[in-house]
């Protein structure tokens, strides 16, 4: 264990996950993270919930954010990173509290991030190995068809631009300027790392089915996302 321990925010952005919640909390791997050097809190962004997530989060104690504004996991995860560089924390991990990413994960992506001296590691579910009907054969291919998009426009390698497994340096949120309402905001966040010359990890990982029903619509945010890659590209900065 490192003398000096650093500390690690891990972010769950919710709406309506009462049912993978307890069981992505409790999948943490706290001994293991601890022994790598991190001391880490659990925060949940709540994109108005009404199955009781925030109640379960709160005898968790997870510290909640009730997101402000309206709808949308960009919305949340934009105004998650606003609390999390005012905490002063190391890095952030973000994932969905839905069951479909493992939370044994984190030590291999944070040590990944460390060892290849990382702005940002993503968990590849695409590089990886997914569960049987975790994926539907419409989602598969349009992840393909936007990971090629992006690829194409930034000339920035990344196999799993929508992956929602996430490891960042401080650093690299604190340079992001995202406007990302819905989901979308994965495309927003790699576009910002080409724009700001970022170094990009992976690390392959297991993708598991969804405890619970699925929020992402294929075509209609299929392209929400295109719209956001084409546009950013020609753009630096977010524009309305």
């Amino acid at each position: 264990m490192s003398d000096t321990m650093k500390t690690l925010t891990i972010l769950l952005p919710a709406r309506n996950e009462v049912n993978g919640l307890g069981v992505v909390v409790d999948m943490i791997p706290e001994d293991e993270l601890r022994k790598l050097g991190w001391n880490y809190r659990v925060v949940l962004v709540d994109g108005y919930s009404t199955d009781g997530t925030v109640n379960l989060a709160k005898k968790l104690g997870i510290t909640v954010y009730d997101q402000r504004g309206g709808l949308g996991k960009g919305m949340g995860l934009r105004q998650a990173f606003e609390h999390y560089l005012e905490s002063g924390d190391d890095a952030l991990v973000m994932l969905d509290p839905d069951g479909t990413y493992n939370p044994k994960d984190m030590p291999r992506l944070l040590q990944h991030m460390e060892q290849g001296e990382y702005d940002v590691v993503i968990g590849s579910r695409l590089r990886g190995k997914m569960d049987d009907g975790a994926m539907g054969r419409v989602n598969y291919v349009g992840n393909h068809i936007l990971t090629w998009s992006a690829v194409a426009l930034y000339r920035k390698f990344i196999s799993d631009l929508c992956t929602g497994f996430w490891v960042f340096r401080r650093e690299a949120i604190a340079k992001m300027e995202l406007n990302s309402i819905s989901f979308e905001i994965e495309a927003e966040m790699y576009t910002a790392c080409c724009h700001n010359k970022m170094k990009i990890g992976e690390v392959p990982i297991r993708y598991h089915t969804r405890i619970g029903t699925a929020k992402l619509g294929s075509i209609h945010d299929g392209v929400r996302i295109f719209r956001k890659l084409f546009v950013r590209r020609f753009f630096r900065r977010p524009v309305n």
